[in-house]
């Protein structure tokens, strides 16, 4: 098939995509699971096209805006506040997972090397929060369930890539030192860290210059890219230089975006991402197909993948649960004191948690990402995508049911110095601010303050009907009118920042109602100028929305 054969063919992949996620929409399904069935429909299709691009595209090409778009809208006061029980999953468990998957893969297909079987164990190793999430958005999950899950796919994206590559490398080279390794590790960690933080402080300040949403939005496709390049080039973590840089910047979104650049770029980058996740799936489903007919008629090849894929699938969601009720165990026994400012979860809770172990697009991008002259890539591969059927499928399915059998009991958040306050009490502070920000401006509420809906929209149909007579004097009243109402929105973003930045209210609470607040200041602001202060007889097109 032609390159253009190709494009029309993922164009149409891309569209059928769009209505398998409008599928999952409407059976209350996570995502992933039509795109995985979808995967499998285009493995078997007769006559697809091989997958010729080049691996070493894929991880650069995909992880970046994933890892940025999922740091930037992290969590960080909850996280730093599960910092120990993340660590524990992100560090501990995918270390656990990587040794166990690693250890059977080498006992099922013996001739296959240590490091190779190690590769695929890393790849298999870091759950996707995404399913998870899905499925908890429709139910009465604990917040702090969803923190730790969505922290731990986080940072075990980094760690577990952290030993994919090191495992690519020695399987690759044929050597592994180690007396090196630890040093290899500590500059991967460290270097991928500082030049994270470095990138992400350049672009912070850059978009501080910014205006203009455009730009703002090509920057942080750019922070994406090029944390990512410039800690590969350094022989650091890329991945872990990405996900540090898209923290700083989701910290600092607050201060450095505008209402316009905030909800324009939000916009884009959903698009992308979703973009980007359907095209991995599509991706693995031409590679099966090529993996499928080469496996064809061998009977040793399929003697391999389908043993060596049974063994990864069982092996990664026991090891999830040899893993996370020890180790509730073990740090509180290890930590004196612990069990008193933190008890011991409940077995509901631990059972929650290790279910929730569903794999996806990063592992994906991982195996396809393999050289191909790598040994034993098809069997991985092919391994990796059992791994993901199975646990979206079979855990993605019944964790919704799984979470109301067991009825979890409250679960609250890591303790707070300083309780904060709920969306209501948070809108009543920000109101407040606005309505003295517009004492401070009128003598009377006539004018700006408007009784009722009806009211205001008679008042604006009212100044339409002025402005197309040509009446200066209504240009001023409305422009008044409108920047009255724009300050006490800046008014009360200010008053939103204050309570976030003093610890009053949880994050999550500061960017519901901030993207409120970005909506209504886009509003006044076009109004604004959309009626100049000396009347309307200059834009006499110019009207109120």
């Amino acid at each position: 098939m032609s390159p253009v054969g190709i494009l029309h063919l993922v164009l149409l992949l891309v569209g059928a995509a769009i209505l398998l996620a409008l599928l999952a929409d409407k059976l209350k399904i996570p995502p992933a699971i039509p795109l995985v069935l979808g995967g499998i429909v285009l493995a078997l299709i007769p006559g697809a096209p091989p997958l010729n691009l080049d691996p070493s595209l894929i991880l650069v090409l995909f992880l970046p805006p994933l890892l940025l778009y999922a740091a930037y809208f992290t969590v960080w006061s909850d996280f730093r506040a599960e910092i120990r029980p993340i660590a524990m999953l992100s560090f501990g468990a995918v270390a656990f997972t990587t040794a166990s998957v690693g250890g059977v893969a080498h006992w099922i297909i013996p001739t296959l090397p240590w490091p190779a079987c190690f590769a695929l164990g890393a790849i298999v190793s870091p759950p996707d929060a995404v399913s998870a999430r899905a499925v908890f958005a429709r139910l009465n999950v604990p917040r702090r369930i969803q923190t730790i899950l969505e922290g731990e796919s986080l940072v075990n994206d980094a760690s577990g890539l952290v030993l994919y590559r090191l495992a690519v490398v020695a399987a690759m080279s044929g050597t592994f030192s180690l007396a090196q390794a630890p040093f290899t590790l500590l500059w991967l960690v460290c270097g991928g860290i500082g030049i994270g933080s470095a990138v992400g402080s350049v672009v912070t300040f850059a978009l501080r210059q910014l205006e203009d949403s455009r730009y703002i939005v090509v920057v942080t496709m750019l922070a994406a890219y090029g944390s990512y390049i410039a800690a590969e080039e350094a022989h650091a973590s890329g991945v872990l230089s990405v996900v540090t840089c898209g923290l700083l910047i989701g910290w600092h979104q607050h201060e450095v975006l505008s209402a316009q650049a905030r909800s324009d770029s939000h916009a884009v980058w959903d698009l992308v991402v979703f973009i980007l996740e359907t095209l991995v799936f599509v991706l693995i489903g031409l590679s099966l197909h090529g993996i499928l007919e080469r496996m064809g008629g061998k009977t040793h090849l399929w003697e391999q993948a389908m043993p060596l894929a049974v063994a990864s699938t069982a092996t990664v969601i026991i090891s999830r649960f040899l893993w996370v009720f020890p180790s509730s165990v073990v740090t509180r026994w290890i930590v004196p004191g612990l069990s008193e400012r933190d008890p011991p979860p409940s077995k509901a809770v631990l059972s929650i948690m290790s279910w929730s172990g569903m794999r996806g697009v990063v592992s994906l991008a991982a195996a396809l990402a393999l050289p191909l002259k790598f040994p034993g890539r098809d069997p991985i591969i092919f391994a990796t995508f059992a791994v993901i059927l199975v646990t979206v499928l079979v855990q993605g399915l019944t964790l919704g049911p799984l979470v109301k059998w067991l009825k979890l009991p409250e679960l609250d958040s890591h303790p707070q110095a300083t309780p904060t306050l709920s969306f209501a009490e948070t809108r009543v502070k920000i109101n407040e601010a606005a309505v003295q920000a517009l004492e401070t401006i009128v003598d009377t509420d006539d004018g700006v303050a408007h009784k009722g809906l009806l009211e205001e929209y008679r008042s604006r149909m009212k100044a339409t009907e002025r402005l197309r007579d040509e009446d200066d004097s209504i240009g001023k009243e409305s422009h008044a009118h409108f920047k009255a109402a724009l300050t006490a929105t800046q008014q009360s973003r200010a008053e939103l920042l204050r309570l976030l930045h003093a610890g009053e209210i949880h994050e999550s609470v500061a960017h519901e109602i901030e993207a409120e607040l970005d909506l209504e200041e886009i509003r006044w602001r076009k109004l604004t100028e959309a009626i100049p202060e000396k009347g309307s007889r200059e834009h006499p097109d110019n009207e109120p929305d």
